[in-house]
This record gives structure tokens, sequence and C-alpha cells, in this order.
């Protein structure tokens, strides 16, 4: 328990930093309000959470590659 606790405060530490980044450094920034900026504004989080999940995915085949393959009632990727 104390480690989901952990996590989730983690999680809400990194969550306060990056609001109070978006919140006071953004507007210092001079980023210009066109429609490429914005894709890039809302894609690159997408981007990075599918690059984090498919690294991820990788790092655990590998694993199970070194263990010596599927054991019984394992699933695999």
């Amino acid at each position: 328990m104390t480690t989901q606790a952990n996590f989730i405060l983690k999680v809400f530490i990194i969550s306060v930093g990056i609001s109070v980044l978006i919140r006071y450094g953004a507007p210092s920034l001079p980023i210009a309000a066109t429609t490429v900026n914005a894709l890039i504004g809302v894609l690159t989080p997408t981007l990075i959470v599918a690059i984090g999940l498919w690294w991820r995915v990788v790092q655990l085949n590998r694993e199970e590659g070194e263990r010596g393959g599927k054991g019984e009632g394992e699933r695999g990727f």
C-alpha cells in the first residue's frame, strides 16, 4: 500500500510542477498562435506516451527472451 501511495504522490507532485511551469512560464515564451503550433502542443504529449509505452513493450519482450520464452499461462506481446 505504501508503494502505491508513494507512486500517486510522485505523479501528483510532477503534475503540479508541470502545471506551475505552464501557468507562469509559458506566457513568457514567444510562440505564435498558429495551427501548426497548436497541433504540436496537442500531439506531443500523445507521442511521448506512445513512445514510452512502446519502449516498455520492447523491454518486456527483451526480458521474456532472456528468461527462455513463455511459460504456462503467461501472455506474450
